[in-house]
């Protein structure tokens, strides 16, 4: 006689048919079969991999973190009441920034949902708003197709987060139902050739054509199709912060111009504005308002993209080419082979090459004698990473210094929230980095502020010993991502920005991590010499001089409204 299958069987055997391996959560009473399914599988039973972190809101980073990396689906499970409501600013996070997640979380038992009982909420009205699909199921006879339906919609033309709500009697109910099979994904095609040949004409009749790379154009199978174009034709290349790393190292010197994001005053600002034809591969207007790149609306720009821009004031595209990005840029390839720069416009990007080395090294003295320079440490930092390892960054004064010099040359290996600007990401994203990477380094990069967002994550670290490093970077406690804004705009008073300090080397050593400080600029590059030998969970505490963040907002280009 066949074992008895639940609910939570079904969940789990639609987890595995999705080709999902690895899941994050916290179990509770509501859900608890699903997690007693994953950890403790029939006799044959295939299961994913189960994470069990601190936090559930980190659990939703990690899983974040995983589809971006992978190009899968994320999985996420927490219980509950206060469990599912602590999954709200991850899967909001991964909406915002096209990572597919599926959350699953529990549900009191259907009779109660309308009662005033214990952990009782419409879970599906609260994550409707805020991801691509919010459902609850209501019969065991639907749970694998309503599961099918959430990661279909988590990997949509535009990806994001997809919520799936399960009641304890759903999760607890006898079945004999088979979980579906993974319906194949529905593929685009490349966008109208009618509109690839009127792109392929204006390139031609272009004088400084540039194309703007974003999130959605920075998958394995785009960015091939990028380099396979810029090794014939030589257009000059400028990131989003999420679409990092889509210039490799053989290209560096010819097409990458930088990224832009926050304020206008990079390089790759100013070829936009010299530029008589932009071209948005990818782009997602939450990575970078065009108010602010195209603030006196005067740019020719064309879209290309998996699915239709949002117009606004100053993103009115001549035209949308809505397709396949990476089959869409191939076309366009054969269409523009041979095309050349004009001389002038050449002589613009040496001009503007110049300027962008220029601005990566330190121009000032720190202010005490203790201090790093923020290139200093992006300097120290860029010596001991290679390509293969993962950079994570958190929300906070560092992530733009970070977004603006810290050179990648591998896409989806610097993770950056750029959508949300999701404080606390760092540490949860580089831990699931070093699970998914596991024969290389992962390194996150957080300010002290934020690295406590998440911190309590490093005995899970610690738990599945993992090798990273974090990167603490420590202006002596203070939110000072928010105190220099500030104190540009209200003449040198900050508010609410200041809070105790932690010692960050007995913290991390109270986890069994390893605890390392930088006590002087002198001892930089040999502490990170160790942290990066050191097998296993290292913290470094780094004091750094912020006194030259006035320096991010200085010089605008007809300064942002």
């Amino acid at each position: 006689m066949s074992e008895q299958k639940y609910g939570a069987d079904i969940v789990v055997n639609s987890l595995v048919n999705h080709g999902v391996d690895l899941v994050f959560g916290i179990p509770g009473a509501k859900i608890d079969r699903l997690f007693e399914a994953l950890e403790h599988p029939s006799l044959g039973q295939k299961v994913p991999k189960l994470i069990v972190t601190r936090h559930e809101q980190n659990a939703a980073f990690m899983a974040q973190a995983f589809a971006r990396i992978t190009g899968k689906t994320g999985v996420v499970i927490a219980t509950s009441g206060p469990g599912v409501g602590n999954l709200v600013t991850g899967l909001m996070t991964a909406s915002a920034e096209s990572d597919a997640v599926v959350a699953i979380g529990g549900q009191v038992p259907r009779k109660d949902l309308y009662r005033l009982t214990h952990q009782s909420t419409n879970s599906v009205a609260l994550f409707s708003p805020i991801t691509n699909f919010s459902s609850e199921i209501q019969d065991p006879n639907n749970i694998s197709e309503i599961l099918a339906n959430a990661f279909s919609a988590a990997n949509g033309v535009k990806r994001g987060a997809a919520f799936v709500s399960l009641p304890q009697d759903i999760d607890d109910a006898p079945v004999d139902i088979e979980a579906l099979e993974q319906v194949p994904a529905a593929k685009q095609g490349a966008a109208a050739i009618t509109d690839l040949d009127w792109l392929a004409e204006q390139i031609k009749q272009a004088k400084l054509p540039v194309l703007l790379v974003g999130a959605r154009a920075s998958d394995d199978q785009s960015v091939a199709a990028l380099h396979t174009l810029l090794d014939q034709v030589n257009l000059p290349v400028v990131e989003t912060f999420q679409g990092a790393g889509v210039i490799p190292r053989e290209l560096e010197e010819t097409a990458f111009f930088g990224r832009i994001g926050l304020f206008r005053n990079q390089t790759g600002d100013k070829l936009l504005q010299q530029s008589d034809l932009v071209i948005t591969l990818g782009y997602d207007a939450i990575e970078y308002e065009p108010r602010n790149w195209n603030k006196e609306n005067n740019l020719n720009i064309v879209a290309l993209d998996t699915f239709p821009v949002q117009i606004d004031n100053n993103f009115v595209p001549q035209r949308q080419l809505v397709g396949d990005i990476a089959q869409s840029i191939s076309l366009l390839t054969s269409r523009i082979a041979g095309y050349q720069l004009p001389e002038v416009s050449q002589g613009i990007l040496r001009a503007l090459k110049a300027d962008l080395k220029l601005s990566d090294e330190p121009k000032y003295t720190p202010a005490e004698g203790n201090l790093n320079h923020p290139l200093s440490v992006i300097k120290s930092i860029q010596a001991h990473v290679t390509d293969d390892m993962t950079v994570s960054t958190d929300i906070g004064s560092h992530y733009i210094w970070m977004a603006r010099h810290f050179k990648s040359y591998v896409a989806r290996h610097f993770l950056i929230s750029n959508g949300m600007q999701t404080l606390g990401v760092g540490l949860p994203w580089s831990l699931t980095a070093a699970m998914v990477r596991p024969n290389v380094k992962s390194v996150s990069v957080s300010g002290d502020g934020g690295f406590f967002f998440s911190a309590m994550e490093l005995e899970t670290a610690v738990r599945l010993n993992l090798n990273t490093v974090h990167i603490v970077w420590n202006d002596n406690a203070h939110y000072d991502m928010v105190k220099f804004q500030e104190e540009l705009k209200y003449d040198g008073a900050s508010a609410g920005v200041d809070f105790g300090n932690i010692d960050l080397v007995k913290y991390a050593e109270s986890f069994g991590a390893k605890g390392l400080r930088v006590n002087t600029p002198a001892e930089l590059d040999a502490v990170l010499d160790e942290a990066f030998a050191t097998q296993g969970p290292v913290v470094v505490d780094i004091p750094v001089d912020y006194s030259h963040n006035y320096e991010l907002a200085s010089q605008l280009i007809e300064s942002e409204g």
